[in-house]
């Protein structure tokens, strides 16, 4: 999938990781025509693009208005729009099927219309579920999620795949490890800070100490590793994971952040969880990704997981702070 010279549409590029890939496309000699309903990105995110002459944004309700006007003429779709809150499933059942898989849908529907050959999705290692196997290769089996987002990513992979076979595409499906860093609007970083912002003597933990066991990757190494496998793909369907090679707990991204407020004494109060201490209901216990695929491309992490979460907490930290 060549990604240089193309004119490529990015859905949810207002988003945290869909506004890093516009910069970096636009960087690599791209046209990039970016649509967001702005429901959970944010224009500033794109003060970078809109430098750019070669970038139009365009607001679009993928959910509800007609796609084809903004896609019409482009070669490649990164298609980032997305629920990505685990959390929300259980609260409200119908929003994943709705902005993951009818989104999806739409779009896949778009392209076949309009032509278009050729769709990067960022899908997420909770397809795997719990997975009996770590790290967990891509050919993996049988993939079980316990989550409803894992479950809507999983059903949008496998309508991805049926139209690239039906349909004379090539797709390129990622399974992300817990993406961190600039421009993110929420997880378990930003929960730190906002607690320790409203008191610095006690944080409140979801879950059993250590907390849940995950690998983490900064946006810039998914980013660089999204780029690199597309352009690598040999297959119809190229499916990778990208993640650090190791993990980190719970408790240790408390340290970070607590490290990174410059605090100290600070008392953690674990809630002791759900089913079996994982911090709330679809949430995997132990995940770490194996990543030899993506590295036989050319790519690797240039953060382990400890320094990407290290590493975020500093810019979320200044961004709040400026």
């Amino acid at each position: 999938m060549k990604l240089s010279g193309r004119k490529v549409f990015v859905t949810g590029c207002a988003g945290f990781i869909g506004s890093h890939m516009v910069d970096t496309l636009l960087r690599n000699d791209n046209d990039v025509v970016g649509v967001d309903n702005l429901a959970a990105g944010k224009m500033v995110h794109l003060n970078e693009a809109h430098r750019s002459k070669r970038f139009k944004f365009i607001p679009l309700d993928l959910l509800k208005k007609d796609i084809a006007p903004a896609m019409n003429g482009c070669d490649v779709v990164f298609h980032f729009a997305a629920n990505p809150d685990v959390r929300q499933g259980p609260n409200n059942t119908r929003t994943h099927f709705d902005q993951n898989i009818e989104v999806t849908f739409r779009v896949l529907e778009t392209m076949k219309d309009l032509k278009v050959k050729n769709i990067a999705f960022p899908s997420t290692s909770t397809v795997y579920g719990e997975a009996a196997q770590i790290p967990t290769r891509e050919d993996y089996g049988p993939l079980v999620p316990i989550s409803i987002y894992g479950a809507s990513k999983l059903a949008c992979e496998a309508l991805i795949a049926s139209y690239a076979y039906t349909f004379d595409m090539e797709a390129v499906l990622y399974r992300f490890a817990n993406v961190v860093g600039s421009r993110s609007t929420h997880n378990v970083i930003h929960d730190f800070i906002h607690k320790l912002e409203k008191d610095r003597t006690r944080l409140e933990i979801l879950g059993a100490e250590p907390g849940t066991n995950k690998s983490y990757v900064h946006v810039s190494d998914c980013v660089e590793g999204m780029l690199i496998g597309a352009e690598k793909a040999t297959s119809r369907v190229e499916i990778y994971n990208i993640g650090s090679e190791d993990t980190l707990d719970v408790k240790g991204i408390a340290d970070r952040v607590v490290d990174g407020m410059h605090l100290d004494n600070v008392r953690y109060d674990w809630t002791g969880g759900v089913q079996g201490g994982r911090g709330w209901i679809g949430d995997v216990k132990l995940m770490r990704l194996d990543v030899a695929h993506l590295k036989s491309k050319g790519w690797s992490p240039s953060m382990d997981s400890a320094q990407a979460i290290q590493k975020a907490v500093h810019e979320i930290l200044a961004s709040r702070h400026p």
